[in-house]
């Protein structure tokens, strides 16, 4: 598994083996940040159910300014710093061991009024633990954690759709690539929502 473009384009990332993980593709990779390429920079970004912490790193090489790793499987947590580390990656970047609702109500508890919140937020659960994708976008479209005008990206598996809303939050693209899916969330009534679409 390698990273695709950017700072840290071709550098190599390592994985867990067995299928306790399941990385996103790479090419499914590729098409998430074919479309949030042109404000990745500078942006806050979080990787829930980070596994490798692929989708985090990917954000990093492109030039997001923080990026938080939310990861319970301890031995995927130390993977992810194990990564960073091999990356040379040391500032704008955090890691936290603990369940994906917990580390969200962690970050909505440190976060400041002053503070213009999370740009992205990606979420990639096991895709058996379907309960997962209404806790957390319910969650999130509630806590004081985005950005104005952020976007929430759940990768699902194709054959099992996600709710046109959840809480605040409106659906406002799908793409399919292969047996997987990508939900793209704004809150509703935020600036700059696209016209719904499938590919």
């Amino acid at each position: 598994m390698r990273v695709i473009a950017g700072t840290y384009k071709s550098r190599i990332l390592k994985s867990l083996k067995g299928l306790a993980l399941r990385p996103t593709s790479d090419r499914l990779r590729e098409t998430l940040f074919n479309v949030l390429a042109p404000n990745i920079a500078g942006s806050g970004f979080v990787d829930l159910f980070a596994g490798t912490g692929a989708i985090g790193i990917e954000a990093l090489s492109r030039g997001a300014a923080e990026v938080v790793f939310i990861e319970n499987h301890a031995p995927a947590a130390t993977l992810i710093r194990r990564n960073l580390e091999s990356l040379g990656i040391n500032t704008g970047v955090t890691v936290l061991a603990v369940d994906a609702l917990r580390g969200l109500a962690m970050l909505a508890s440190r976060k400041q009024h002053s503070t213009p919140g999370f740009d992205y937020i990606f979420l990639d659960p096991p895709y058996a633990a379907v309960e997962e994708y209404p806790r957390v976008l319910e969650f999130l479209g509630s806590a004081e954690l985005l950005a104005p005008g952020a976007v929430v990206v759940a990768e699902h598996s194709r054959k099992f759709d996600l709710r046109e809303e959840a809480g605040a939050l409106q659906r406002f693209r799908v793409l399919r690539q292969g047996d997987a899916a990508l939900s793209f969330y704004r809150r509703r009534g935020a600036v700059g929502g696209e016209n719904n679409s499938a590919e």
